[in-house]
């Protein structure tokens, strides 16, 4: 099946918080899940960013359901607070993990962990396991796990995770990436293993001109232009996680990307995981690791 956003059920009822909502993939899967009539959260760092972010929203739907969360996955502390106010919400259906930051010069989260390591993984993993409990309360939740095609690349740098043995951006990156992976696969068979409602699910948006980018070299960024036919327009790459998070077919551990050319682009699919993202001696290992470096325990038994 090839999934669009035309494809998105209606939502109405249903709460979604979307990390990273006030741009690029996080912003366009918002305004369709508000389209279709779900209460959006919007889990934003800036206040006027995610304010103005709503402000596009309800220009595109007059009444949208919408509210703001700050959260700065950067922080164990902001990450519970988030999760707190979330909480308090009467219901969450999905929580859709999207917030991330790529090939960033090096630098730190307030707990010292490497910066994409730490907000794309351990920051996700955080904000998971503390709204578990409020996922399992409602039928059919979902934890939506953005990763990404540079998994494919990513190795796991058990001895220099936070970098102090040298620093590349693009490695950094893809193992962030690789960790979303094994961590999405782990969280799914878990959830099964202790009978829980919730579905772990996995994305990835293929290749698009997203602000992600903004930390290409600028000799990158001046030949983009020349390879944006190969790209994902920005809707179209918010497909694999729309999918995701509102298919009434997909199950835990289904992982979902664009059916084109490589999988960079085109409407969403079943998209193909890389051999090593299937470890579970990794898997196990980065749960663990996780666990230890947030302070904060899923209280999921080994599968």
């Amino acid at each position: 099946m090839s999934f669009t956003a035309a494809d998105v059920p209606g939502q109405t009822g249903r709460t979604i918080l979307v990390t990273g909502a006030n741009t690029g993939i996080g912003l366009e899967a918002a305004k369709v899940l508000a389209a279709k009539g779900a209460r959006v959260l919007l889990g934003c760092r800036d206040a006027a960013r995610a304010q103005a972010a709503m402000e596009r929203i309800k220009a595109a739907t007059p009444g949208a359901d919408l509210a703001y969360v700050a959260l700065d996955q950067a922080d164990i502390a902001s990450i519970r607070r988030a999760a707190g106010q979330v909480a308090a919400e009467p219901r969450l259906d999905v929580l859709l993990n999207n917030a991330g930051v790529m090939i960033p010069p090096l630098s730190r989260t307030a707990q010292g962990a490497e910066s994409q390591f730490g907000v794309n993984h351990l920051g996700s993993f955080a904000l998971t396991a503390l709204l578990l409990p409020k996922l399992a309360q409602t039928a059919d939740a979902r934890v939506v796990v953005t990763a990404s095609l540079a998994h494919r690349q990513g190795r796991m740098m058990w001895d220099n995770l936070h970098a102090e043995k040298g620093y590349n951006s693009g490695r950094f990156y893809a193992q962030s990436k690789l960790a979303n992976l094994l961590f999405m696969l782990e969280l799914d068979r878990r959830l099964r293993a202790a009978g829980s409602p919730v579905k772990a699910i996995g994305c990835h948006p293929g290749v698009s001109l997203t602000e992600l980018m903004r930390h290409l070299p600028s000799w990158t960024q001046s030949l983009l232009p020349l390879a944006r036919p190969l790209f994902n327009p920005v809707a179209a790459a918010a497909w694999p996680a729309l999918q995701a998070a509102t298919d009434p077919q997909a199950q835990g551990g289904d992982y979902f990307g664009p059916q084109g050319i490589w999988e960079m682009r085109g409407a969403s699919g079943k998209a193909r995981i890389e051999k090593h993202a299937l470890d579970r001696g990794d898997a196990r290992r980065l749960w663990d690791l996780s666990v230890e470096l947030t302070g904060i325990d899923p209280g999921l038994p080994e599968a």
